[in-house]
């Protein structure tokens, strides 16, 4: 009789091993897919979770200083949202409005200075019309322009839909930094509380996320910024035709790592030294190479000094598949994946534990 309760037992002990493990794939399974389901959720809303996040990273510090004094958070994160917006929302409106106006006479300047031929007598005087001039008419370089033009004004609709999706974006943003200022010590201690990593992991991975953001938007941007800055300065006092324009496309070109705001500005003062305007094009040259190429060296170890220095391979992998890959969100989301991922490579080597060279020889 005893016999035969154990082997009862015997055979119950691997079907119920068995029914235990079908449930806990089913349960991986599940679980999968709603992970999934969310990752295909948060998608439309990335762009703005990563400004938001970002904007809380810069302006914690002040956010605290204002919790202290206000003493409720609802006040204190709705006022520095309000102060955040206002910093940010309204010198991109100015900007904004005087790009279009620039952009525009830019246009017809352009047009007009490609239909009165200035461009060929300039390369007439210095003997490059004969390979230039028959490249250029085979370009049929008028008939571009034109066709430019119909293009952008073909375009003008769905340039709109994506002014409204922009707009849309920017009120998420700022709806999202609310909670992430008001609520953050809430977030972080959730985070800490699903993750698979250590308390003290986790703390050194947020760290590690705070010195990308520092190191991408004050590092890069900021940098950036100040070199578009310096390079449209110096358009508009050479009187060179749309220096807001201009000085916001090498600021654009010098957040690509290896790019730079050369691009724009080497053109323009060869051209000018065609055109026999030697000494414009000796100024701007000088003050390219040497004011707004050198402002790299010296603003990047002040704003950011030992954070976050990635090889120009990473940097410049981690910044322009982040752009082809999330739009203008990438430019934070590509140094963020590649910041984790490499985070998470370290964690796994300092865990698995390592044999000694005589051992794997053997």
């Amino acid at each position: 009789m005893v016999e035969q309760t154990n082997e009862r037992e015997n055979l119950q002990l691997p079907r119920s091993a068995t029914r235990g493990r079908v449930r806990g794939f089913v349960l991986l399974g599940v679980t999968l897919i709603g992970l999934w389901l969310c990752y295909r959720l948060v998608v439309p809303f990335l762009p703005a979770l990563t400004w938001a996040l970002a904007l809380s990273i810069l302006f914690a510090p002040a956010h605290r200083w204002a919790e202290t004094k206000l003493k409720s958070p609802n006040l204190a994160a709705t006022i520095s949202v309000l102060l955040i917006a206002f910093m940010v929302v309204v010198p991109a409106i100015f900007v904004g409005d005087r790009l279009i106006d620039e952009a525009t006479k830019g246009a017809v300047s352009l047009r007009a200075k490609i239909n009165s031929d200035e461009w060929r007598q300039a390369l007439q005087a210095h003997r490059l019309t004969t390979i230039a001039g028959q490249f250029l008419d085979q370009l049929a370089l008028p008939e571009l322009i034109g066709s430019i033009g119909t293009w952008l004004t073909n375009a003008s609709a769905s340039f709109l839909r994506g002014w409204v999706m922009e707009l849309i974006t920017i009120l998420m943003t700022f709806y999202l930094l609310f909670y992430f200022l008001r609520d953050r010590k809430l977030a972080i201690k959730a985070l800490k509380h699903m993750s698979p990593l250590s308390a003290a992991e986790m703390d050194r991975l947020f760290d590690r996320v705070v010195d990308t953001v520092y190191a991408t938007l004050y590092g890069t941007v900021a940098v950036a910024a100040v070199q578009g800055t310096l390079g449209g300065v110096m358009f508009w006092w050479l009187g060179l035709p749309a220096p807001l324009l201009w000085g916001l496309v090498m600021g654009l070109l010098a957040v690509v790592p290896v790019l730079g705001a050369f691009i724009v500005w080497v053109p323009t003062a060869v051209f000018l030294a065609f055109d026999g305007d030697w000494g414009k094009a000796l100024t701007l040259t000088l003050w390219g190479a040497v004011v707004v190429g050198g402002i790299d060296n010296v603003l990047y170890p002040m704003l950011v000094g030992d954070r976050l220095r990635l090889h120009t391979i990473p940097a410049f992998i981690a910044v322009v598949g982040g752009l082809i890959l999330f739009g203008p969100s990438g430019l934070l989301l590509g140094p963020f994946v590649v910041t984790i991922t490499l985070f998470l490579l370290e964690t796994w080597r300092a865990r698995i534990p390592r044999r000694p060279i005589d051992e794997r020889s053997s």
